[in-house]
């Protein structure tokens, strides 16, 4: 078993493990493809995961500790000693044992490398919940990476909204119509809109979100800063405007569906939203397992290329 550690700053390594069986209510499992999480494995892998979130955001299976090294990540597809093709929370591993549990079937419609995106559209779904759309609703989705975007895909489907995405790339645009949605750059975002969800995680973005809100709107966060602090303009218009800040965050069920929907359920929901060929193009580049250390600086970096990196196992 060879798994992806991040070491330093930086830097990353491929280590060996000593193979095990698995236990009672555990599962082999062979990996064929996981997905990158750029904007939380940048922040791991630049060590800037602040030490009071350390117990917050650790990876359900994840090994080792903050800062440093760690094994983390939590997008992994494979198949298990049955044949059964399953959706695992783990890190970046070509071979793992983990709770059977945890291991959750992919749609047969669903192909395996599209199911890398279950993690990101569980928190596009959880969203949705902490959002509470409502017919005829006009929102604007500010920030076209992935979660952005699905979360725009699951909007765009509710009758009668009409979703705006803003976004400084313009290259986006093609993409962002295919789900039914308008893009907009952040100098033609429109005003009075009744939600907006903010996914940019950037201030210029936030305080974009502010300045398109109407009367009584509500915007929920959806970004992670790490250890960033952001300044807002809550002295203009914030109070006279009556509006909501709601932070989303995927650890927890969303307070609408909580005690209703369990964290496995809202996964298996996940897996099968993602019964849409459309989502193909939120995926790549593609980076070979053994080629991963050297490649995540630069897959990582602010301005790279394609949305979800996916790493083959095979």
């Amino acid at each position: 078993m060879k798994a992806l550690w991040y070491v330093a700053p930086g830097v990353a390594e491929l280590r060996a493990e000593a193979p095990r069986a698995p236990g009672p209510g555990e599962c082999l499992v062979r990996a064929l493809y996981s997905g990158i999480s750029r904007g939380t494995e940048r922040l791991v892998l630049a060590g800037r995961v602040p030490e009071s979130q350390w117990p917050v955001m650790r990876a359900p299976l994840m090994a080792g500790a903050f800062p440093f090294p760690v094994k983390y990540g939590y997008s992994a597809v494979g198949e298990r000693e049955d044949g059964q093709r399953v959706f695992c929370l783990h890190p970046h591993q070509d071979v793992f044992v983990a709770p059977a549990a945890m291991c959750v079937a992919v749609p047969e419609a669903v192909p395996s490398r599209r199911a890398v995106l279950a993690a990101n559209l569980e928190t596009a779904v959880n969203i949705l919940w902490d959002a509470a759309p409502l017919v005829g609703e006009r929102v604007l989705v500010v920030g076209a990476g992935v979660v952005g975007l699905l979360s725009a895909f699951l909007l765009a489907r509710l009758p009668g909204v009409e979703v705006a995405v803003c976004d400084v790339d313009a290259g986006r645009a093609t993409l962002v119509e295919s789900f039914g949605a308008r893009f907009v750059l952040p100098e033609d975002a429109p005003g009075e809109r009744e939600l907006v969800v903010h996914a940019s995680a950037s201030q210029a973005g936030l305080r974009l979100a502010l300045r398109c809100c109407g009367f009584e709107a509500r915007i929920v966060e959806a970004s992670w800063y790490g250890d960033a602090e952001v300044a807002l303009p809550l002295g203009e218009g914030f109070h006279a405007k009556r509006l909501r800040l709601v932070s989303s965050q995927v650890g927890a069920v969303a307070g609408a569906m909580r005690g209703r929907r369990s964290h496995g359920e809202r996964l298996g929901l996940a897996l099968g939203l993602l019964d849409d060929a459309r989502l193909e193009a939120l995926l790549g580049p593609d980076v070979a397992f053994d080629a991963l250390p050297a490649a995540l600086p630069g897959l990582l970096a602010a301005g790279a290329s394609g949305l979800c990196p996916v790493v083959s196992y095979i």
